[in-house]
């Protein structure tokens, strides 16, 4: 492992996850403009400020931690019902100077009531017809769905390039009678970390290792029926009702038979279903070969589809894996090898796998577009929970507001106006709050107990 690859490749990933942000960030920032919003800053990152330069309404900067981006866009939150009909000073320069409101009382309330104030400090007389609030709620959902789509976009401009010339790799049983790999030599209950412990003396001996089949062996019958592919041979076993099992299988050019009972086990029901059934089980794996598949644009959409119903299921059981990488930290439990990881540990696989001495440049290259296309495929989808703060949260708001302005409509009833966001910040708060915690554990998780690549 050279260190000068291994640094090579983290400060690759990292600008392209820079880059993706800003990238993001510009999905914001350009329709917002287009449709007349104001748009007061731009900046990629957080904390404090590294450099910026204003153009024109708006200031273009850099901030000293890379978690992130934001656009400042004026007039996300409308004023309060109460507060649409009270006077407004201005000064000279048509600065605001004072905004007569009611008292509040309450933590949420005057939290609500301070980030209202926050909102309209930037507001001037001249921005009335430009707050974001006012645009119709399909300007809204273009504005706030143009960050994480382009982020999608991304990932699907990476994964095109990939699979056009590398190719989407993954394993396949041979072709014809199945060579064995690996046989087992004991029985050990799917349920007992899903059969993957070792052997003990207690543990009965495999139907396969008692029948003498060896790695290497071509099984070419069953029960007297002749095997052309694993999937016949598997569904012979599962199926194998009395357990009697005659084996016929080629060993360095001679034919042999071995006898043995498939033992009963409870085994996952297919290979997408992880339902327990009640099988046949003999004990063997088949020799399996690397095949690649190439295509365009709709190769591309098929496989993504299916890896964006992967990361929906994880992001569902994101807050039960966060925490589990939390017990990892404080010594509970090993690291789940399919735990999530931050850009730490991103930045970890990228320097590993650019650094390695078995990769070719062009396996490391596909690599590295692959976890970068792969953050920006999650970042894209997070971002699409109907969840304030995330961009997912105003979509929905859009969403709503246009729901119940088109039912009133109907039934001819007043106009319900805008949808207050504010009154939804307590539980942008708590999310915020969420992710906060989540990403230090994260962060903390991939420094103390990092993953590996190879591990």
């Amino acid at each position: 492992m050279t260190p000068l690859l291994y640094l090579l490749g983290v400060l690759i990933f990292v600008l392209a996850i820079l880059v993706s942000i800003g990238l993001h960030e510009l999905g914001h920032m350009i329709p917002a403009k287009a449709f007349g919003g104001k748009v007061t800053q731009y900046f990629v990152g957080f904390g404090p400020t590294v450099w910026s330069k204003q153009v024109g309404e708006t200031e273009y900067g850099i901030k000293a931690i890379p978690l992130g981006g934001y656009v400042k866009i004026i007039g996300m939150l409308p004023p309060a019902a109460e507060e649409l009909v009270e006077e407004v000073e201005y000064d000279a320069d048509g600065n605001r100077v004072q905004r007569i409101r009611k008292s509040n009382t309450g933590l949420f309330t005057q939290l609500i009531s301070d980030a209202r104030a926050a909102e309209w400090e930037l507001v001037k007389p001249e921005d009335n017809d430009r707050l974001f609030y006012k645009m119709p709620w399909w300007k809204k959902v273009i504005v706030m769905a143009g960050g994480p789509t382009v982020n999608l976009l991304i990932a699907f401009v990476l994964f095109w390039i990939v699979f056009a010339t590398y190719g989407q790799r993954h394993a396949e049983v041979e072709p014809g009678p199945p060579v064995i790999d690996t046989v087992s030599q004991c029985v050990i209950a799917y349920s007992e970390d899903n059969g993957t412990r070792e052997c003990t003396d207690a543990d009965p001996v495999a139907p396969a290792a008692e029948a003498g089949l060896r790695p290497g062996d071509r099984i070419v019958a069953f029960n007297g029926v002749t095997v052309t592919g694993w999937d016949q041979l598997r569904e012979l076993i599962r199926v194998n009702s009395d357990g009697e099992a005659a084996i016929t299988y080629e060993r360095d050019g001679k034919t042999y038979t071995g006898t043995t009972n498939t033992t009963v086990e409870a085994r996952p029901t297919s290979e997408t279903d992880e339902t327990l059934t009640e099988v046949g089980f003999l004990g063997v794996a088949p020799v399996m070969r690397e095949v690649s598949e190439t295509g365009g644009p709709l190769f591309t959409l098929d496989a993504m589809g299916t890896m964006t119903v992967d990361t929906v299921k994880a992001l569902g059981q994101l807050p039960v894996k966060v925490y589990g990488v939390g017990k990892a930290i404080v010594g509970v439990e090993e690291r789940a090898k399919d735990s999530p990881v931050s850009i730490v540990g991103g930045g970890r696989f990228a320097g590993e796998q650019t650094s390695s001495d078995v990769l070719d440049v062009q396996e490391k290259t596909v690599f590295l577009l692959s976890l970068i296309a792969g953050f920006n495929l999650f970042i894209g989808l997070f971002n699409f929970l109907p969840l304030l703060p995330l961009d997912g949260g105003h979509i929905a708001s859009a969403l709503w507001e246009a729901l119940r302005r088109g039912f009133a409509r109907l039934r001819r009833r007043p106009d319900p106006g805008y949808v207050d966001a504010a009154k939804l910040l307590p539980v942008a708060y708590v999310v915020a709050g969420a992710m906060l915690i989540m990403g230090v554990v994260l962060i903390v998780g991939d420094i103390v107990v990092p993953l590996s690549v190879t591990s």
